[in-house]
C-alpha cells in the first residue's frame, strides 16, 4: 500500500468516525439516519450527474452492497440506541478486518505479502482488545442485546466491503459507483420514517437538518476515498486501516460524549499505530 492510498484511508477513517458521532450525537436514531441516508441520496444524484455510468458489471455488486448497507445502518441505529458510542463503535468496526481478509481469499482470490499480514492480525488486535477492555473497564454488566447488534454490524461491514471491493473495480469508476450506491441505499430509511411519522417528519428532521446533512456529506467523502483506494490496494489492509477511525472515535467519545479514554485506549491506540506501519512496509 502506498503513502498516498494509506493517507486517503486515514483521512476517510476521521471523516467516518465524525459522522457517526453526529448520528449517535442525535437523541433519535431514525431521524439521524434519515438525515444521513437521504442527504447521501441527494449527494449522489448531484455526483452522478457529472460522473461516468458504472460499467454493466459492476450493477449486481451495486444492488448487493445497497441491501447491505441498509441492513448495517439498521444493526448499527441498534447498537447506539443500546450501548455507549465509545464502547459499541469498536466492537462494530473491530470485527470486520479479520472478517474481510478471510472472505477476500476465499471469494475474490486475494492474497496479501507477510507485512500487510501481520499488519492486519495486530491491529485487528489492538481494535478487538479496545473493545473488550472498554466493556470490563466501565463496571457495569455487558448488554448482550447491544453486543450482538454490534458483532452483526461488524459482519455487514465485512459483507459489504468485500463486494464493493469486487464492484468498484468492475466500475471503471470509482466516482461513478459511489454516487449510485448513495443513490440506491439512501432511500430506504428515510422511506420507513416518512411511513412512521407521516407529515410531522419535515418537522422532526428539522432541529438537527445542518447537522444531519453535514453528516451525510461526510460519510459521502469518507466511503468515496474508501472504494478509490480498493482499486489501488488489496482489501484487508485497507479495512484494517480504515478501522483507525475507531481509535479517533474513541477520542470522541472522550471529549463530546464525556466517555473515559483512560490507559486501555491509548495502549490500543499505539497497537493500531504499529499495525499500520507493518502494513506500510514493503513485502
Amino acid at each position: 500500500m502506498s503513502p498516498t492510498v494509506a493517507a486517503a484511508v486515514v483521512l476517510a477513517a476521521v471523516t467516518h468516525a465524525s459522522w457517526n458521532a453526529m448520528a449517535h450525537h442525535i437523541k433519535d436514531q431514525l431521524l439521524a439516519f434519515t438525515l444521513v441516508s437521504g442527504g447521501g441520496a441527494l449527494i449522489g444524484a448531484v455526483l452522478a450527474c457529472f460522473a461516468p455510468l458504472p460499467a454493466a458489471g459492476a450493477w449486481p455488486a451495486l444492488l448487493a452492497s445497497a441491501v447491505l448497507h441498509v441492513a448495517y445502518m439498521t444493526l448499527l441505529m441498534r447498537s447506539f440506541s443500546l450501548g455507549d458510542f465509545g464502547q459499541m463503535y469498536p466492537i462494530a468496526r473491530g470485527t470486520a478486518p479479520l472478517v474481510v481478509t478471510v472472505a477476500a481469499a476465499v471469494f475474490v482470490g486475494e492474497s496479501i505479502d507477510a507485512w500487510q499480514s501481520a499488519g492486519v492480525v495486530v491491529a485487528s488486535t489492538g481494535l478487538v482488545g479496545l473493545a473488550l477492555w472498554g466493556i470490563r473497564g466501565s463496571g457495569r454488566r455487558p448488554h448482550w442485546a447491544a453486543l450482538v447488534a454490534a458483532v452483526a454490524t461488524g459482519l455487514a461491514i465485512a459483507a459489504y466491503t468485500v463486494v464493493d471491493g469486487v464492484g468498484v473495480r468492475a466500475s471503471g469508476t470509482p466516482l461513478g459507483y459511489v454516487a449510485w450506491l448513495m443513490i440506491l441505499e439512501g432511500l430506504a430509511i428515510p422511506l420507513f420514517a416518512l411511513r412512521r411519522h407521516g407529515a410531522e417528519l419535515p418537522s422532526l428532521l428539522r432541529p438537527y437538518a445542518l447537522r444531519g446533512l453535514l453528516g451525510a456529506a461526510l460519510s459521502v467523502v469518507a466511503y468515496g476515498l474508501v472504494l478509490w483506494a480498493q482499486t489501488r490496494a488489496a482489501l484487508a489492509p485497507i479495512a484494517a486501516l480504515r478501522e483507525s477511525s475507531i481509535i479517533v472515535g474513541a477520542g470522541i467519545g472522550t471529549l463530546f460524549f464525556k466517555e473515559r479514554f483512560g490507559l486501555p485506549r491509548v495502549l490500543a491506540a499505539g497497537v493500531m499505530a504499529l499495525g499500520i506501519s507493518l502494513m506500510l512496509l514493503p513485502g
